[in-house]
């Protein structure tokens, strides 16, 4: 049997052996999730992240069934890795085309991770202006993650297949992320509202299905008069994927500025958006604290738009994979640090 056939196969069922066990135990409670649980299941999620990486770093080649140097040199050139082999040990540059692989694994997996905290900014926003209750916060996290994972599926193999067709797709995706980082970086000050009447899910919503007035528990759904009806907590579950969906658009071309290996865009987004939930609960309570995440947000963006608008140049002046994960971190430790070594001041 086809070992790429085998992998991918393997990583579905990982993942939903994963969501149903999740589902199914840990959505039994209404309790709110404490930090130091949260802080448990982040450490899991990123230990787990860490062994996709040394599994990649192993066994990468197995992606693609790489059996000879001609389908290494066919991969190399379809997916834009511009890996120059130094010899002809067949051995040698399948062990340099892994290393590579897995640090495109592990800088889109911090690219995304990064991106995550302001979706998380946002659905603290959304659960502040419906009124939801912090115990019912995971449930909608866990629902709102399935739906994250299947959007993400129909936006990268397609991606993938519209770039290995229309090489000029890569600099419109560029030029996008670079208009994307100016603009945060614009209206950074700017304070974000929701505004749960007016909101444009909330009105299509209630166009086309009918809404109970009031939160019912945990529930999505309840009967009245025999009629089947959804209540405002799955409401707030619509406008969580419709967020998501948006940000979606920002985050995928940037995992793809990174690489263009579908694969290794679709693993590397889905363990951040497994780590998304407890990553929430961690940072629900000090996301305020780190006031200059748009900055640093802005400053990511706009770094790998120039980088996926420089293409082939990118790697002549020293842009290779691990320099870009290292400006990577960088940009993200100095917005961390300068947000906590100088605090927003506190308004008179």
């Amino acid at each position: 049997m086809d070992s790429e056939f085998i992998i991918i196969s393997g990583f579905v069922i990982f993942i939903l052996i994963v969501l149903a066990i999740d589902l199914g135990l840990f959505t039994s409670t209404v309790k709110p999730v404490s930090v130091k649980q949260a802080s448990v299941m982040s450490g899991v999620w990123f230990g787990l992240a860490i062994c996709a990486y040394l599994l990649i770093l192993n066994k990468g080649d197995l992606l693609h069934n790489i059996k000879n140097p001609g389908e290494l040199l066919q991969i190399n050139s379809r997916y834009f890795h511009h890996l120059r082999f130094s010899s002809n040990d067949f051995q040698n540059n399948l062990q340099a085309y892994r290393k590579n692989l897995a640090v495109e694994f592990i800088s889109g997996y911090v690219v995304e991770y990064t991106l995550s905290i302001d979706n998380i900014l946002v659905m603290v926003l959304i659960f502040t202006a419906f009124g939801v209750s912090a115990n019912h916060y995971r449930k909608i996290l866990l629902w709102g993650i399935i739906g994250a994972i299947m959007m993400r599926f129909c936006f990268i193999f397609p991606g993938a297949a519209l770039i290995a067709r229309f090489h000029w797709i890569l600099y419109a995706f560029g030029a996008f992320l670079v208009y994307t980082g100016v603009d945060m970086y614009r209206k950074r000050n700017e304070e974000k509202e929701v505004d749960a009447e007016n909101h444009r899910v909330v009105k299509l919503a209630a166009k086309y299905l009918p809404v109970f007035p009031q939160f019912k528990g945990d529930r999505f759904f309840v009967r009245l008069n025999g009629q089947k009806m959804i209540t405002p907590l799955f409401l707030v579950l619509l406008i969580i994927e419709f967020t998501d969906l948006i940000f979606a658009v920002d985050s995928v071309p940037a995992v793809f500025s990174i690489t263009k290996d579908p694969y290794i865009v679709f693993f590397s987004n889905i363990f951040a958006i497994l780590g998304l939930r407890s990553m929430f609960f961690l940072l629900v309570n000090v996301i305020d604290r780190f006031h200059y995440l748009k900055t640093g947000l802005a400053a990511l963006f706009l770094f790998i738009g120039l980088k996926m608008l420089a293409g082939d140049y990118a790697d002549r002046v020293g842009l290779s994979t691990v320099n870009s994960l290292l400006i990577i971190l960088g940009i993200l430790t100095i917005t961390a640090g300068a947000s906590l070594l100088f605090p927003r001041k506190k308004a008179a």
